[in-house]
């Protein structure tokens, strides 16, 4: 079978290895897109012999720099449109220690046997005499148009060998809605607790493509059925089942979580969003209590969640800067919007939420919606035309009082001088005074006003002015 290879470079590569004569091949997930008819930015080029020569023969006629990476044996060439690696034909033997093969030069075959799945062991010839030709030693384009993920070789040693393979079946499984083939299943199972010798950080960029897939809860819910989730986050498992006293029980938290991952992943690509998702009732086990008068209660959930979010990114290290930051704050608020809509709402409320949410309130209510998961379609509808008023209420209160990412329109430091008073609890207090009328509406966000406020405050306290604020009009 031949495929047509569209991308010009391809040409250049192949005239180029017929050169100097050099047998190469397009290989892996390229061709299988390819077949798929899916875009595709990564080229991935075989070389039978040395792949870091011919890149640099190709980065020469490109006129353009190679990217060598020794130690790996591969080198790379970008372009504004595609990401080309090199590497050389090889072979690869496994200790049971280590995911870190030892490698040795090796043929075409070799090199297809070696890799993880048959729909990513596909050549296709770039020398001028074969070109598009496919080699295809396991029936990865049957397995393609079956939907079908499975192994080269024994499932069993393929996994064993890297286990890190199992987490790209479960992704593949989701990002191109394929069943995993029986046997293969089976060998994820048994094989699972070798995830134990995969860094943190590999797992983690796995995992962060499944939450990328068009339907991440696929990968998700796979990634629980075949024991996988135990050895990464296995907080998520302890939100399954659905637990019943005296009649009353609660929804399962697991499917919920599910829902409200695929409902964000419908309206965004942030990833720090759909990891919030991920954890937003992560911490709902640990503050499960049951009483007959109220029954189920999750109190404090959204607190003790955006703690545990903490925990969690710090083991499977992900960033503990501004992305864990956002995550934590959109879960300690994640409830807001909702009990908003539940109420009357009033405009030192929004003023609130607001001024907590800041610049990432938009994001708020994109969780928010999507935590809507209830089987009561008249209840959902409900929540989302009380949304709709919440967000008209937002936008009226924000071009009105400026709140959103709001800065106190008099300075500590201002207050300090204006009052003659050194850093004490009188000007945090006066601080939090300012901060509570503004968003109760007692006064404008407005500089004089904040002045007028502060000195009738300060006059309470017995606390006199030294010197009149900067810009002071004493008869506004």
């Amino acid at each position: 079978m031949k495929i047509v290879l569209k991308h010009k470079i391809l040409e250049v590569i192949s005239d180029i290895a017929f050169r100097h004569k050099t047998e190469c091949y397009v290989v892996g997930g390229f061709v299988r897109d390819t077949l798929m008819k899916r875009p595709t930015k990564d080229i991935d080029i075989l070389v039978v012999g040395n792949g870091i020569e011919l890149a640099e023969k190709v980065a020469k006629h490109l006129n353009c720099n190679v990217h060598v990476f020794k130690n790996f044996g591969t080198a790379q060439i970008k372009t504004p449109s595609v990401e080309i690696e090199f590497v050389g034909a090889r072979k690869e033997s496994y200790d049971r220690s280590s995911r870190k093969p030892v490698v040795e030069n090796g043929t075409l075959e070799d090199d297809l046997d070696r890799r993880d799945f048959t729909i990513n062991a596909l050549a296709a010839s770039l020398n001028p005499l074969h070109y598009g030709e496919i080699t295809d030693r396991f029936g990865g384009i049957d397995d393609i148009n079956n939907c079908i993920l499975r192994t080269p070789l024994d499932p069993g040693i393929t996994f064993s060998d890297d286990p890190l393979r199992m987490m790209r079946a479960v992704r593949f499984a989701s990002q191109l809605g394929f069943s995993i083939e029986e046997k293969t299943m089976a060998a994820i199972k048994a094989n699972a607790h070798r995830l134990e010798i995969i860094s943190a950080e590999r797992m983690t960029d796995e995992f962060s493509k499944i939450l990328l897939s068009p339907l991440p809860s696929v990968g998700i819910q796979l990634m629980a059925e075949c024991g996988l989730m135990s050895f990464f986050i296995p907080e998520l498992l302890l939100l399954k089942g659905a637990e019943y006293v005296d009649g009353q029980g609660h929804k399962d938290n697991f499917s919920h979580t599910l829902q409200v991952v695929d409902n964000v992943r419908k309206k965004t690509e942030n990833i720090w969003l759909l990891w919030t998702a991920l954890l937003h009732d992560i911490a709902k086990p640990r503050t499960k209590r049951f009483s007959k008068e109220t029954g189920w209660t999750f109190h404090g959930h959204e607190i003790a969640g955006s703690k545990m979010a903490a925990e969690i990114f710090k083991r499977i290290r992900l960033p503990l800067g501004e992305p864990l930051r956002y995550v934590r704050k959109l879960i300690s608020l994640h409830l807001r919007p909702a009990a908003l809509t539940e109420e009357e709402i009033t405009d030192s409320a929004v003023r609130r939420l607001l001024f907590e949410a800041g610049d990432d309130i938009e994001d708020l209510m994109i969780l928010a919606e999507a935590d809507i998961t209830s089987k009561n379609k008249e209840k959902v509808m409900r929540y989302l035309a009380n949304f709709e008023l919440l967000k008209e209420k937002m936008k009226d209160v924000e071009e009105r009082d400026r709140i959103r990412n709001w800065q106190p329109p008099v300075s500590g430091e201002e207050i300090m001088k204006v009052f003659g008073l050194p850093p004490c609890k009188i000007i945090g207090d006066l601080k939090s005074a300012l901060k509570e009328a503004i968003l109760n509406g007692e006064i404008k966000n407005d500089r004089q006003e904040a002045w007028i406020y502060l000195i009738n405050k300060a006059s309470e306290i017995s606390v006199e002015v030294k010197q009149n604020p900067e810009g002071w009009n004493s008869g506004g």
